[in-house]
């Protein structure tokens, strides 16, 4: 229900008739701003700003015959009007009016990302405090590396969305902002306090120079933001999607009473949220090119921007307003299986603690290249053992690791038994887990 309700907010936002709202509010802004300059009469600005409207049906019908959307507009607008139309859309060109719409439209629909963003950074904080010390497997190149923590895991996620916060609140400074400098930006038929006044009214700034358009920079600003968070949403999917494989099995999405995994095998719990959100991520970024290329316009302007606004612009916010949401669900309904992360964790029979063993060896005389070689000798021993099917724990409870470490006599030349089994101790990994959370949540935490 919270991500339906999410979309639709969004949604409205970026309707023809919000769109043309918006076109409407600036037109209103420009005449208030007329009149605060002695241009237009008080009666007359009284009667736009309380009669203009417009009729989507007689826009199209408009633009069918003139093939231009902004003129289309202001015909519908001035046939609610008498006389005083004259003065809507004075001094303007349709770039004044399509950018700084849009800037209102990206502003609203930037500041419903931001709390997004900050929605989820709450759901992730909450689930990292629940399992800061829960133990787990570190891996990189997908193999087993050494003891970390899930609440590390979360907390790398967390530090990475706030990072994104801040960016997202950088480009809302960067895209509210607004034009009203005419065709060629030169302000030959209006004074740049007319600009001045209507971003005032409309709570944007104005551009510091324009020419006939708001540079597309801004909007590619935009869309990078966009595109990297939904890269940021896709790395937390892959991960969530690999944890549920059947052979790992530490965390797996919700699964709802009722619901199906797969129309032939009934056993299937699928991780398909992940899933749709990893190809939503793919479809943000996509965007980017799009909004990159648009930079690049001849020279004062031209509309080849135009057309791919008219769908990444949407089309970006709504699918990252759903995603977003759509990633808290998951975040915050995860299920996690401490159990298996253990299991897992002792699966490589100890071989996780195989760096403090070479650490521990050059205090005890050995060069570095010796100690690598004694650990490394004992480690394909376990790799081997576990190949040809046998325990990682032996009879003893004692790991296959510390076995034969325990069994290499020329680590037992500088090493006791006693000191070599007092390596193996996970609370030596998660010793500093409480400093690095005060790093990524402050103090108190």
């Amino acid at each position: 229900m919270v991500e339906r309700y999410a979309r639709e907010e969004m949604k409205k936002l970026w309707t023809p008739e919000a769109k043309f709202n918006a076109w409407l509010e600036v037109e209103k802004a420009g005449v208030k701003a007329w009149n605060r300059l002695g241009l237009i009469p008080d009666e007359d600005a009284e009667k736009i700003l309380k009669n203009a409207k417009f009729d989507l049906k007689r826009i199209e019908e408009i633009e069918r015959e003139t093939k231009h959307d902004v003129i289309a507009f202001l015909t519908s607008v001035a046939e609610s009007l008498g006389e005083e139309s004259r003065w809507v859309h004075y001094g303007m060109t349709s770039s004044d009016t399509i950018d700084t719409a849009n800037a209102l439209l990206m502003r609203d629909s930037l500041k419903i990302i931001i709390d997004d963003v900050k929605m989820v950074l709450e759901t992730i904080k909450k689930r990292a405090m629940e399992h800061k010390y829960t133990l787990m497997v570190g891996r990189s190149h997908g193999i087993h590396g050494e003891p970390i923590t899930f609440g590390l895991v979360l907390s790398i996620w967390y530090e990475e969305f706030k990072r994104h916060l801040k960016n997202l609140e950088e480009i809302l400074e960067v895209i509210s902002v607004g034009k009203v400098s005419g065709a060629m930006g030169n302000f030959a038929h209006a004074p740049l306090e007319l600009e001045e006044l209507v971003c005032q009214f409309l709570g944007l700034k104005p551009a510091p120079i324009s020419n006939q358009v708001i540079q597309r920079d801004r909007y590619a600003r935009l869309a990078s933001g966009l595109g990297l968070l939904a890269s940021s949403v896709e790395k937390i999917a892959v991960n969530i999607r690999h944890f549920q494989r059947t052979e790992v099995y530490e965390a797996e999405e919700y699964f709802s009473k009722g619901q199906k995994g797969s129309s032939a095998m009934p056993h299937k719990r699928n991780p398909i949220l992940s899933e749709n959100i990893t190809g939503l991520a793919r479809i943000i970024r996509s965007y980017v090119v799009p909004a990159m290329e648009n930079v690049a316009l001849w020279h004062e302007r031209d509309i080849s921007h135009s057309s791919t606004e008219r769908f990444w612009l949407p089309d970006a916010f709504i699918t990252t307003d759903f995603m977003l949401h759509r990633l808290n669900n998951i975040l915050k309904n995860l299920v996690v299986y401490p159990e298996n992360m253990m299991k897992n964790l002792n699966m490589t029979g100890g071989l996780v603690f195989s760096q403090r063993i070479l650490l521990e060896l050059p205090k005890r005389g050995l060069s570095r290249e010796e100690a690598y070689r004694v650990v490394q000798r004992n480690a394909m021993k376990v790799w081997e053992a576990l190949q040809r099917g046998e325990s990682p724990i032996n009879e003893k409870g004692e790991s296959l690791f510390l076995e034969y470490l325990l069994q290499d006599e020329e680590l037992g030349k500088f090493m006791t038994p006693e000191e070599i089994k007092s390596l193996f101790d996970y609370s030596y990994y998660t010793r500093n887990v409480d400093k690095i959370y005060k790093r990524v949540y402050g103090e108190g935490e």
